[in-house]
């Protein structure tokens, strides 16, 4: 792909976390002209309470690298770093810089400035970055963070910022500090936030939809027995058959009817967090279970909800701040970097990317990992331990359809030192 004008290259990467790092790692190994943008683990630095540890064993929050020795382990053994494959926890601190030491060996071109708009282009695609930078990619793999599918309640969404966030805007919660909060939710972000915000002396109080909340047990050191590997094998994405088929063979739940895809998506793996967090978010917090949102608006300086239980009974609750701990949705109509004909052109199912087995989606030469795949790959692409998979099988397919017609850019393509 040639245009007068315009300088070219075969692969843009747009997104530096677990899945744009690994993607870039394999696809720049094959000795092609690669360009990464984002900031490098940025969701997790920016989004994420800080003392917030990994919901994944250590053993499945490894990223994909071209060669041996980057693993979480082997990062951690180096460092003195404790660790564990299952029964220390990752904390975020090690986490982060586990990624940037990976982006730094693997991935040292990557350039920090955001991608603005992506358009189809002739047999590829243009892009602008940066403050106007146009050029030209025969190809380009999503890898964007989930904070673009933020899942906000409708009572919620006309209220102003100074009461109602999400919990990706979160992650300091020193503001809060002696003031009252609400969290909605029962998951590990909602149980994460509210273990942070008693930390700081905030009155929290957690209103979840489910019945009770739930914590994992606590691990207990021993080796487990034959009968309880049969009836519970491990699997990246924790204990059980359902979790062992969705992490050992995504390319099958790829061929199940989109309804089905889409319902596992929502309930495989729901509201559970961390056993060591059990203590203090059970005795430190205010808990409502089995609750609806039916009602929220503005009490003078503070949020008034609404709220109805099972037998219709309904009560209200005033506090100062209202956190949406209420998740992501990878919907593709979500990501407006895209332009509207792109966005347009991608085959969905409700919103969500259908993609082809090499991750493509309907528009030839576009690719999408991570949480945008998840509808396709099922709930093994919303965790670290998909990054590997995902980003071996784009490689794979970029080498296979590479093709002569792209040109490559002084300064643009994978330095010497990182084909070697």
């Amino acid at each position: 792909m040639t245009v007068v004008g315009q300088s070219s290259i075969d692969v843009a990467v747009i997104g530096a976390g677990p899945y744009g790092l690994s993607a870039a790692a394999n696809i720049g190994a094959s000795d092609r002209s690669v360009r990464i943008f984002g900031r490098p683990l940025q969701t997790w630095t920016d989004t994420m309470p800080a003392g917030m540890k990994l919901k994944s064993d250590g053993f499945a929050s490894n990223l994909s690298a071209p060669a041996p020795g980057a693993s979480l382990a082997e990062f951690c053994r180096d460092r003195g770093i404790p660790y564990h494959d299952t029964d220390h926890p990752v904390s975020l601190q090690t986490f982060v810089a586990y990624g940037q030491e990976f982006q730094r060996r693997f991935v040292p071109y990557l350039e920090t400035a955001d991608v603005q708009h992506v358009e189809q282009w002739g047999d590829g695609f243009k892009l602008t970055v940066g403050e106007g930078q146009t050029f030209l990619a025969r190809r380009v793999v999503l890898a964007v963070g989930v904070t673009h599918f933020k899942v906000m309640p409708k009572q919620l969404m006309d209220l102003p910022a100074s009461l109602v966030s999400h919990s990706a805007d979160c992650s300091r919660v020193d503001r809060f500090a002696g003031r009252s909060v609400a969290i909605l939710g029962a998951g590990a972000s909602a149980i994460d936030l509210a273990a942070a915000l008693i930390d700081v002396g905030a009155t929290t109080t957690i209103v979840a939809r489910a019945g009770s909340i739930r914590f994992n047990s606590e691990p207990s050191g021993r080796r487990p027995t034959l009968l309880s590997q049969l009836a519970n094998p491990k699997s990246p994405l924790g204990p059980g058959w359902r979790s062992r088929f969705a992490s050992s063979m995504p390319q099958a739940y790829r061929h199940l009817p989109d309804r089905l895809r889409l319902a596992i998506l929502h309930r495989h793996l729901g509201p559970r967090s961390a056993w060591y967090l059990r203590d203090k978010v059970l005795g430190g917090a205010n808990i409502f279970v089995a609750q609806q949102l039916e009602e929220a608006g503005v009490a003078g300086d503070r949020i008034r909800l609404k709220l109805r239980d099972e037998s219709g009974s309904s009560k209200s609750l005033e506090v100062e701040h209202v956190i949406a701990a209420t998740g992501y949705w990878p919907q593709v109509e979500r990501l407006h970097f895209l332009d509207q004909k792109l966005r347009q052109a991608i085959r969905h199912s409700e919103g969500v990317p259908i993609l082809s087995r090499y991750f493509e989606t309907s528009v030839v030469g576009l690719y999408a990992t991570g949480l945008t795949a998840a509808g396709s790959f099922g709930p093994l692409m919303r965790f670290v331990a998909g990054a590997d998979y995902a980003a071996r099988r784009i490689s794979r397919h970029l080498e296979k359809t590479r093709g002569s017609r792209h040109t490559l850019v002084a300064g643009a393509t994978v330095p010497q030192a990182i084909r070697s």
